[in-house]
């Protein structure tokens, strides 16, 4: 049997599948092959990219598989430097392309949304060997592999969710297939420990919730991932698919705040150090700023270990989503300006140090969303004037997202009346403020003119003045324009030179 796995991308709330990052979905669909008697060798893996610009041959081998799986899914698009998420055009013509069973699956049974537009509740193709995964597309994947091994029926199958026994299993024996990105080894790694919402209640908008309740994996398990990817050759790690790493294995008190549980994150940080010592990158991702206001000593001492293991330039993306209380209540947001400001504060007194590779050790970052119920035009002044008082307090951010709300099929947002559209221009110029009057001056004070960036890696060629656009590996990276053409894929120190709203100029240091 032929297998291929094409990697379509996936961007959630929290998971991010988009080159350089590869998501862990894509090892547990190999693992699972893996487990089901499939040989590594007769398991291919395509990235979207990459199958845009194969040569007629490499095409011809998806014609010939059994079995083709598309892995999808982007419930918060963005923007992306040099990968663009596959489209529904492209699904439909692999899958008139390939002969054999086609999957398709990941986020996007969820729906089908791109930047600025509604969600599509539903995914049909006509090919009547073509099967949408309406949970986990790993245990569907799993489920249809027959003994000896050959296809199933697949209408047979159930559709179910993967148990964290699972997946420790298959993300072990899908480590290799990491070898087989084109961006080998300089990838970065998205590592899950644990998925699904603790909150009673949730945000109006939030697709983790379709996950159900908190389910964490073993501190035994993410470590042993860590130590299978560490062998297959990676060295780049982010602590990513959860979304609150605070609340790793935390403590239930019966609220919808569980007591953060600073000894478990302590026995995954050493723990991951210890199978993997010369890792280049050991990032996280996720915090709710509500737990770490409602426990700062026990956030502090997480904070702490994250220092003492991690690599600088991390980041900790938190979900402010609004500063204007209404919009809070009406969306059942997580924390109210005041807690996140505290929040803010104290990863700034902790983790802004500056690390060997130029940046501060770690920061927060702030994502806004716009559309919410309850949105009015106080709402643009409420959220510029949170984010002026955190840079006249002489804090950092190292990033701040604002986009737009997605709203999927099954989330309280999908039914409510969305005021964006009659918002629309005072958002785009409220949007242009931010970026002019926070971000600019936020840069500058992140990375000061003269700083050194050390190991940015070139992905791009630019035009006119910048010939060269590059980014470090790590949680949200700056991206850096330098003023020569370099060759793609090297790794340069350079000098910051200039400043964008989000983005810098440099000039590469030589000795």
């Amino acid at each position: 049997m032929k297998i291929a796995i094409i990697d379509g991308y996936v961007d959630e709330p929290a998971c991010f599948g988009v080159p350089p990052y590869i998501s862990p979905y894509i090892r547990y669909i190999a693992g699972a092959l893996v487990e089901r008697g499939i040989g590594r060798d007769n398991i291919s893996y395509f990235t979207i990219d990459g199958i845009r610009n194969s040569k007629k041959e490499d095409l011809a081998l998806l014609g010939r598989a059994d079995l083709v799986v598309i892995l999808s899914g982007m419930t918060v698009p963005g923007k992306y430097l040099r990968s663009s998420p596959i489209t529904l055009k492209e699904i439909e013509y692999l899958c008139r392309t390939a002969a054999g069973v086609k999957v398709i699956g990941g986020p996007i049974r969820l729906g089908y949304s791109s930047e600025g537009g509604m969600a599509a509740s539903t995914l049909e193709m006509a090919d009547e060997n073509v099967f949408v995964a309406r949970q986990d597309i790993e245990a569907f994947v799993h489920d249809i592999i027959a003994p000896g091994p050959c296809i199933g029926d697949p209408d047979n199958v159930e559709h179910r969710m993967r148990t964290v026994g699972e997946i420790g299993r298959w993300a072990d024996k899908g480590a290799f297939i990491i070898r087989q990105h084109p961006d080998f080894p300089n990838i970065m790694c998205e590592m899950e420990t644990y998925r699904g919402c603790g909150r009673d209640t949730h945000c109006s908008f939030c697709t983790e919730f379709f996950y159900g309740p908190s389910t964490y994996r073993s501190v035994e398990d993410v470590v042993a991932e860590a130590a299978s990817l560490y062998k297959e050759g990676a060295l780049y790690f982010r602590l990513g698919r959860q979304p609150d790493l605070f609340t790793y294995h935390a403590v239930d008190l019966g609220d919808s705040l569980p007591r953060p549980n600073p000894q478990a994150l302590e026995s995954l940080y050493s723990g991951i150090r210890k199978v993997a010592p010369g890792l280049e990158v050991l990032h996280m991702d996720n915090a709710n700023p509500a737990t770490i206001a409602t426990y700062p000593d026990e956030c502090s001492k997480i904070m702490k270990t994250i220092l003492k293991y991690h690599t600088p330039g991390d980041v900790a993306a938190m979900g402010m989503e609004s500063a204007d209380p209404a919009v809070i209540r009406a969306n059942n947001l997580k924390a109210m300006p005041d807690d996140v400001f505290e929040a803010v504060k104290l990863m700034n007194e902790i983790g802004s140090i500056r690390g060997e590779n130029g940046l501060s050790h770690l920061l927060p970052g702030l994502n806004f969303v716009h559309g919410l119920a309850g949105e009015t035009k106080k709402t643009f002044g409420l959220n510029y004037d949170f984010l002026k008082n955190i840079l006249d307090d002489g804090l950092l951010l190292r990033r701040i997202n604002i986009r737009q709300v997605m709203p999927f099929s099954g989330t309280p947002v999908a039914e409510q009346q969305l005021p964006l559209a009659k918002n629309r221009k005072m958002f785009l110029k409220y949007k242009e403020k931010v970026r002019k009057d926070i971000d600019l001056p936020m840069l500058k004070r992140v990375v000061p003119e003269g700083t050194v960036l050390k190991d940015v890696l070139c992905e791009v060629w630019g035009e006119s003045s910048v010939g060269t656009f590059g980014r470090q590996l790590g949680s949200y990276p700056i991206l850096v324009g330098i003023s020569e053409k370099l060759p793609i894929g090297e790794f340069v120190d350079v000098r910051v030179t200039g400043h964008g709203f989000r983005s810098i100029s440099a000039t590469v240091v030589r000795e």
